[in-house]
């Protein structure tokens, strides 16, 4: 059987891509293929028209990419353990931006979401490209951060800590590309630097990530699917609905963020020195 012919429509200049003219039940190994290529270029694409995406389909789907996770204690569709129900009703609103789980050693390769109730309006979703907000940084700036990590820290009461440290930028294994890869939502602070300088930076960062220049925005309609490579973006969702959204999505599970080797120690402050403890989340501010 022939490949079919996919109509691919990019959703802004800095990345994300609409691809018609495909059943994601009814993928061949080719055509997964060609969506695996698009989605290294776009880095995030999406599928409108799959409501008859079933829980099978989804879970298949997301095993092309790799091993799923099943999540410790987020809600599950009922008899797929890998699949997490999103619902906004139930406080899933992630409105800043993020990496997800960054806080771990082996952050997630991608995510898939298929989105099933949208409201009457509002509730879009956001991407960054952080290949781009690597690439315009100035060459000394570029060069700092090629030997930075950060400390990416959750701590909550139902889950306790977990925290993990990652490069500042990051070598896709997959591309070679390298991006930045800190996000408001988990990084903490950059140890090689003084609390002050490592505040200082990381904010920068944040704000030059987040900018509109690297972002694209998708509406959704229901039954509209999202997958996106999660070591090359950020994304956020809008909160600017009332009423319900929901959805489900399945993660593929990670690998070894990788980059340069570190080129300084970690910084150790004078004895009369004040050195502030962690960041718990960009939410909460310091512990």
């Amino acid at each position: 059987m022939p490949t079919p012919e996919l109509a691919v429509t990019p959703v802004s200049g800095a990345l994300g891509a609409e691809i018609r003219g495909v059943d994601l039940t009814e993928l061949t190994d080719e055509l997964f293929e060609r969506i695996h290529e698009l989605l290294l270029e776009h880095l995030v694409v999406f599928f409108p028209d799959q409501e008859h995406l079933t829980p099978e389909a989804h879970i298949a789907l997301g095993r092309r990419l790799g091993e799923l996770e099943v999540h410790p204690f987020l809600p599950k569709a009922d008899g797929h353990p890998e699949i997490v129900v999103l619902d906004a009703d139930q406080g899933a609103k992630a409105d800043e931006w993020h990496i997800d789980v960054t806080f771990q050693p082996n952050p997630p390769v991608a995510s898939i979401l298929h989105l099933q109730v949208c409201p009457a309006s509002g509730g879009d979703t956001m991407w960054s490209n952080q290949y781009l907000v690597y690439e315009t940084l100035s060459e000394p700036m570029r060069e700092l951060l090629d030997g930075l990590t950060a400390v990416h820290v959750l701590n909550t009461p139902q889950t306790g800590e977990h925290s993990a440290e990652h490069p500042v930028v990051r070598i896709h294994p997959e591309t070679g590309r390298r991006s930045l890869y800190v996000t408001r939502m988990w990084t903490s602070h950059i140890p090689q630097l003084s609390r002050p300088e490592s505040d200082a930076l990381l904010q920068y960062l944040f704000e030059h990530s987040e900018s509109p220049r690297f972002n694209c925005r998708y509406r959704w309609q229901p039954g509209a699917v999202a997958m996106w490579d999660n070591r090359a973006t950020q994304h956020l969702a809008v909160n600017d609905y009332t009423g319900p959204r929901r959805g489900q999505r399945v993660t593929v599970l990670g690998d070894h963020p990788t980059g340069d080797t570190p080129r300084w120690k970690e910084y150790r402050p004078a004895p009369d020195e004040r050195y502030y403890p962690r960041h718990v989340t960009a939410r909460h501010g310091y512990r």
